[in-house]
């Protein structure tokens, strides 16, 4: 899994997997979710992800299953 964060675009992107996209689906406006031929979730883009959230900062943790 990767995130990724542009701060001059307020955009998030979580990449699942790195297969090639088939497909894009729009949620909304601002949210858009990417496909393998699988129909395996493979990545989501959030815009204005920070306004979207409502929230000042981002923190990630791993938790051992």
């Amino acid at each position: 899994m990767k995130i990724q964060y542009f701060t001059d675009t307020d955009t998030l992107y979580i990449q699942f997997r790195e297969n090639d996209i088939t497909e894009t689906r729009d949620i909304d406006e601002n949210i858009l979710v990417e496909f393998d031929c699988n129909a395996q979730l493979c990545a989501i883009t959030v815009e204005h992800a920070r306004e979207r959230a409502n929230l000042p900062q981002f923190s990630f943790e791993q938790v051992a299953a």
